[in-house]
Parts: C-alpha cells; sequence; structure tokens
C-alpha cells in the first residue's frame, strides 16, 4: 500500500490515522492517530463516535494506553515513532477521490459545500488539473462539526507552485473569497498552535502573515498543504539514515527556501552559529514533517531555530551532514532574526 502526506488509514479497531511524510518502512506506514472511537465524542458516522486529538503527546499517551505495539523505535530515521502495519489497515482515504466524490454530490453540508467552492475557484484560477487537488481532515473522513476548517492539498511540485502563486493573488482585498487572517484571527490561530510549540505572538505574526496558503474561506479556516508526486520522490526506505546528535538552538542564515513550500519542507542555511547544544561545524539544513513550519523563512533572512539535531547519511550518495528538525517538541521554534 502506498500511503503519503495527507491520507488517512482506518485500522481494524477503528481508528483514524494521520499519514506522514512519503517514506515508509516495507509492510508499514509511519501514521499518527487523529481521530480515535469515543463513546462521549462530539464527531461520528454510523456505528462509532470518535474524539479527535492533535498534540503530540496525547498521542503518544493514547497509543500507550490502547495499541502500544504500534510504538517503535525505528533505526532508520533514529527516532521513536508509531507505525501501523498495512495488515492492519482496512482502508486508506486518498483526498483527490475525497474531492472527486464531494463533486458528484447532490446535497451537501455546509462545509463540504464550502470546500467544493474553495477547490473550484483554486482550480479554476490556477489552471492545475483536478488531478492534482484534494481535500484531507474532517472533511474527507466525514468526522467535521461546525468548528471544523477545510484541508486542502495539491500534488506535484509544478502544479503547487501554480497554486500557491494564485493563491498570493487571490487572497489580495475584493478578489476572491479567499481572505487573509485578519489580526484578530492570528491570535486566535496563535492560541490553538502555542499549545504544542512555544513562539512568542510577536514572532508568530512576523511570518503567519504572509503565508498565503491559509485564512478564512466564507467564515471557515483553511490550511492549504502541498505534497510532491510519487515520481518526484527519490528517497528510498534505508536509504538516508538519520541519528539523533543532541537539541541546540542556532542563528543562521537561509541560502536556499525552494523546498520550504512542500510537507515536509526544509530550508538550507549558511553563516550558523551554534548558540546552545552541540557544536558541529556540518548543520546545513532545518526540516519539519509540520505544515506549520512552511514557508517559515526566506532565501537571505536570518533565523533563530531550535530543535533536534541529526546526523544524515545518505548511502547511495555517501555524503553525511547535520540538520536541524523541528516540530517534534513544543519547545521547537523558527523565528526570523532579520527580514
Amino acid at each position: 500500500m502506498r500511503a503519503r502526506e495527507g491520507d488517512l488509514i482506518q485500522t481494524d479497531n477503528n481508528v483514524i490515522f494521520d499519514v506522514k511524510g512519503l517514506v515508509h518502512p516495507p509492510d508499514k506506514v509511519v501514521a499518527f492517530p487523529r481521530y480515535i472511537p469515543d463513546p462521549t465524542g462530539n464527531r461520528g458516522k454510523p456505528g462509532t463516535t470518535y474524539s479527535k486529538i492533535y498534540n503530540l503527546a496525547e498521542r503518544f499517551k493514547y497509543l500507550q494506553q490502547k495499541t502500544p505495539h504500534l510504538i517503535v523505535f525505528d533505526p532508520v530515521f533514529g527516532e521513536t515513532i508509531c507505525e501501523v502495519p498495512t495488515k492492519e489497515v482496512t482502508k486508506r482515504y486518498d483526498p483527490v477521490e475525497a474531492l472527486a466524490e464531494l463533486r458528484t454530490l447532490q446535497k451537501r453540508q455546509p462545509l463540504q459545500q464550502k470546500a467544493v467552492m474553495l477547490a473550484e475557484e483554486l482550480q479554476e484560477a490556477s489552471g492545475i488539473p483536478w488531478g492534482s487537488i484534494g481535500v484531507s481532515g474532517s472533511v474527507m473522513s466525514g468526522l467535521f462539526t461546525l468548528q471544523s476548517d477545510i484541508d486542502p492539498l495539491v500534488y506535484g511540485t509544478e502544479n503547487c507552485r501554480k497554486a500557491y502563486a494564485t493563491m498570493q493573488k487571490l487572497q489580495k482585498p475584493q478578489t476572491s473569497h479567499f481572505k487573509p487572517y485578519s489580526r484578530g484571527e492570528l491570535q486566535a490561530l496563535f492560541d490553538f498552535r502555542s499549545k504544542d510549540t512555544i513562539m512568542s505572538f510577536e514572532d508568530f505574526e512576523k511570518v503567519e502573515n504572509r503565508k498565503a496558503f491559509q485564512g478564512m474561506y466564507e467564515g471557515i479556516d483553511y490550511f492549504v498543504r502541498f505534497v510532491k508526486n510519487w515520481s518526484e520522490t527519490t528517497e528510498q526506505y534505508g536509504e538516508v539514515c538519520y541519528e539523533k546528535a543532541g537539541y541546540a538552538k542556532l542563528s543562521a542564515t537561509v541560502t536556499d527556501d525552494s523546498e520550504a513550500l512542500f510537507t515536509p519542507c526544509t530550508y538550507q542555511i549558511g553563516n550558523v552559529q551554534v548558540l546552545e547544544g552541540p557544536k558541529l561545524d556540518s548543520i546545513g539544513e532545518v526540516a519539519s514533517f509540520r505544515g506549520r513550519f512552511c514557508q517559515q523563512a526566506k532565501v537571505g533572512e536570518e533565523i533563530l531555530v531550535q530543535g533536534k539535531v541529526e546526523r544524515v547519511t545518505n548511502k547511495r550518495l555517501e555524503r553525511s551532514y547535520h540538520r536541524v528538525i523541528i516540530g517534534n517538541q513544543p519547545a521547537d521554534f523558527m523565528a526570523l532574526l532579520k527580514a
């Protein structure tokens, strides 16, 4: 089974997981529980009521209580993560298929209708093919509430760049239903994200108010993720190994932001000064598997970063370097020092 960022998978105990990244071990999927069966939950589908868990610590707590066998230390990723055996997967939710199905419905719920409208407006304005647009999250799973948002996806490098450039234009006043966040709406977003990403509102506002992939559509929050096609993904499981090398805070200059739009995202950095942690001289990259760190900084900007340091070894290229990966701990962050 091929699963990638944006997909959801459901296991034989009816837990629904969100898939992380595009590289997975043989016969397993790296994914974390998102919707869990709960008789007191506030969302549901015929036969099962669900609650949503978001925080990484809550997800691990649930796994430890219910399915501890899914928690493994992966020697390739050098991390303790959740890996779901494909033999336990009963359903894979595909965002492109979910959107296509929604578009054929004669009767839609209000949130479903707005998800379709958003996709149609983006597709028409950008000209990207329908096969490159999907919708994930609660809309795809059918587990949405009155407070749910819209989680569209765009696939393929060229399509993603076209879609993002289009969204930058669409967010300008009076041109579309796409609206950038107001300061009050950014404050609400900050209050939500600061539960597991600690940074000041001033630092948060500097970067978030210029991201065109998020905002309000007809009064509903949206967050668009950009994912590469399978044909553009060259890394095979085991070809690149990751080894923990400490935890650090550093300042640096972004030298290449060409991969900053995608999930996972990466930034190439130079002029690195390690302020706290291991004094390594080969830290050349910042990476994250969390969409909130996409488009966090641009080429030439000076940044302050804190996160786990990894030694990355590419066996095929016989090359090693160090990187900082952010988003796994609440203390991880990337902030602008000078734009």
